[in-house]
């Protein structure tokens, strides 16, 4: 880090482990991502409602070559998880960052296309063809932005392959 890490505390005490314990995940954050300009960590306790107990929030800035990155979990009853938690969002934060900057990105294929080969409208099943030749059930409720009283053998559908009790199944079908 070009900058020292920041730590500040508000409404609570820091301990020299609590400190030692920030600045050694802060460490393995730069070496993770050794381009970081600077880091500030707050560690804070809101104010309860008498019916709580005590809160912990732990917030990150980190500020790395064309952004800033801010990590801000829901408030922790264990300092410790708190701050475990923080750094794994702010590592996967990282993570993600690098991604973008090296130009990965993730593409998921086109679901396969199939054939509706049986209708059972009235009991609300049927079976689609893959492009395989498998022989595959879908309910329903599995199809999207269509009305299953009005499917027809012989109409084409894209579809996700799913696990079943008796087997694969289609777990989302679209009609083409």
């Amino acid at each position: 880090m070009e900058i020292p890490l920041q730590i500040t505390n508000r409404n609570i005490k820091l301990s020299d482990a609590l400190e030692s314990e920030i600045r050694k995940r802060a460490e393995k954050l730069d070496k993770f991502y050794n381009r970081i300009t600077r880091c500030k960590v707050v560690v804070e306790s809101p104010p309860r409602h008498s019916h709580q107990g005590q809160r912990y929030n732990v917030q990150i800035v980190m500020t790395v070559p064309g952004a800033e990155l801010v990590v801000k979990r829901n408030p922790h009853e264990d300092l410790y998880v708190a701050i475990r938690d923080s750094f794994d969002a702010a590592r996967r934060q990282l993570e993600d960052y690098s991604r973008r900057q090296r130009g990965e990105i993730k593409v998921h294929g086109e679901a396969p296309v199939a054939l509706i080969s049986a209708l059972f409208v009235d009991k609300g099943y049927g079976f689609i063809t893959t492009a395989e030749d498998h022989e595959m059930y879908f309910h329903k409720n599995s199809l999207l932005n269509s009305d299953f009283n009005h499917l027809e053998v012989g109409m084409k559908v894209r579809y996700t392959e799913g696990k079943g009790e008796k087997g694969p199944q289609a777990s989302t079908v679209t009609l083409i």
